[in-house]
């Protein structure tokens, strides 16, 4: 099952069991027992028609804006409902001690995701390690989501604050800013992550998980909470990594960026060629240790899921996914 990712402008149309994607150019048949999910970054037109037959194959549709914006997500009927999975993750949210300890893993696994990234640039300082030592050690002491996030944040700062050191081009960044992101690195880092999100989006729906009823982040209207969790997770080791070779390799420029909107956007060119590093990551194995065989970067995501599922219904303590290499 693929991906498949669209960035021309045009329509998609159902033809009996088939369905087709048509430009200016003519008609692109869709393999529809082949596609995982569709991310549209184009101007296209769908019809009830296209959407049944997309929610039928179990096929999850993702909009993006002009600008590359994520604004949405299709999700098909659920097929795999549990209602004693999704009593417990309720439970494990109203349980503040529960709701703690789901959410102290995925801040360790976080803060281990920046530590294992910089550990790989030796212009890094040392000191900066036992910074990061200090707020790990501090998770423990957290009794309340506020506080934790709070750590959280000093060590995303602390994060980000690295970054001129690591990439080797001149580029200015002295903050996190998102809506909009004013410069390179910030509308690289909203678009990757973007990217990250929906791509955990797309696995919550494949397994018994409700994707709105989250630990760390608070669950609330028209957001998947429980992807952004997951998020903590994977945005160091998936999208960060992607980032910095793209960078560092100067695949990705100054150029790349629209000038005449204050380098906050990516060009499509330059969407493209994320959109591909990104996809040929996820398609990237690695030997698991635990499970002692080789496995795909995104299938180390549906591992994360049901290992969670598995503490929820409370058959194995869960301990959050953490990088090795």
């Amino acid at each position: 099952m693929k991906d498949y990712y669209i960035f021309k402008s045009g329509r998609f149309s159902r033809k009996d069991n088939s369905m087709f994607f048509e430009t200016a150019e003519g008609n692109i048949p869709l393999p529809v027992n082949d596609i995982d999910s569709i991310y549209l970054f184009g101007e296209v037109d769908l019809n009830t028609k296209a959407i049944n037959f997309c929610s039928q194959n179990g096929i999850v549709i993702h909009f993006f804006n002009y600008y590359g914006w994520y604004t949405g997500t299709f999700l098909p009927r659920e097929n795999l409902l549990s209602g004693e999975v999704l009593v417990n993750q309720v439970k494990h949210y109203l349980d503040n001690e529960k709701r703690m300890f789901i959410a102290k893993e995925f801040v360790r696994s976080a803060i281990s995701g920046f530590i294992y990234n910089l550990k790989r640039y030796p212009q890094v300082e040392e000191k900066t390690f036992s910074e990061f030592e200090q707020l790990f050690k501090s998770i423990e002491n957290q009794n309340n989501i506020s506080s934790l996030m709070g750590v959280e944040g000093n060590a995303r700062e602390l994060y980000y604050n690295n970054f001129t050191k690591i990439i080797n081009q001149n580029i200015e960044f002295d903050k996190r800013v998102k809506h909009p992101p004013d410069n390179m690195i910030n509308a690289f880092i909203s678009f990757i992550n973007s990217l990250v999100y929906t791509e955990i989006i797309k696995h919550i729906y494949r397994t018994q998980l409700n994707p709105t009823i989250s630990y760390l982040h608070e669950p609330s209207y028209r957001r998947f909470s429980l992807a952004l969790d997951i998020s903590e997770i994977f945005k160091p080791i998936y999208g960060d990594r992607v980032m910095f070779d793209l960078l560092n390799n100067n695949v990705i420029t100054e150029k790349h960026f629209d000038k005449d909107l204050n380098y906050c956007y990516l060009k499509e060119d330059a969407r493209k060629i994320v959109v591909k590093a990104f996809d040929e990551k996820l398609e990237t194995t690695i030997y698991h240790k635990n499970l002692k065989k080789k496995v795909s970067y995104r299938k180390i995501i549906l591992l994360e899921l049901y290992k969670l599922i598995k503490h929820l219904i409370e058959e194995e303590k869960y301990q959050a996914f953490k990088i090795w290499w």
